[in-house]
């Protein structure tokens, strides 16, 4: 299935991009708080410490909200999610105590991120629907790099 690259997969107004933003500031909050777990006791410990909370804070949601206890139509592949995200806290706690530092760490994992994002959209993997691509898709993440080699390289 393609798309033609519409407001609707550009994000759809305000609120999509609000959520997006805010999401950004946590994912920053939880990788120095995860680094510093992993700094003290390791990177197992780093990547247990998130888990547990965050299964403990989604289990409390799903009790109050009355939520099914199964997820129907989900395709099995999609629940590897949490090894991604295992690896991804272990890697980061990692990098952002090393010379990369926090910002450093961020701006390599958006850039990333954005690289993956593109791919995926482009050949619509893991059942994403195709996206034709431009120019300006291209020059978004040339930016995201250039500023990523900025936030790097820039402050030496």
């Amino acid at each position: 299935m393609e798309t033609g690259g519409g407001t609707e997969r550009r994000g759809g107004g305000w609120w999509p991009r609000t959520v997006a933003l805010l999401a950004g500031g946590c994912l920053a909050l939880m990788v120095l708080c995860n680094a510093e777990v992993g700094r003290q006791g390791g990177v197992l410990w780093a990547s247990l410490a998130p888990h547990l909370t965050g299964s403990a804070a989604a289990l409390l949601l799903v009790t109050l909200l009355g939520a099914r206890w199964r997820a129907p139509g989900v395709p099995r592949w999609a629940f590897l999610g949490g090894l991604s995200g295992a690896a991804t806290v272990m890697l980061t706690s990692l990098a952002a105590t090393s010379a990369l530092a926090l910002a450093g760490t961020l701006a390599l994992g958006l850039a990333g991120q954005a690289a993956f994002g593109r791919a995926a959209d482009r050949w619509g993997w893991l059942g994403l629907p195709r996206r034709n691509t431009a120019a300006r898709d291209d020059l978004g993440l040339a930016l995201v790099l250039a500023g990523s080699g900025l936030i790097l390289w820039g402050a030496r």
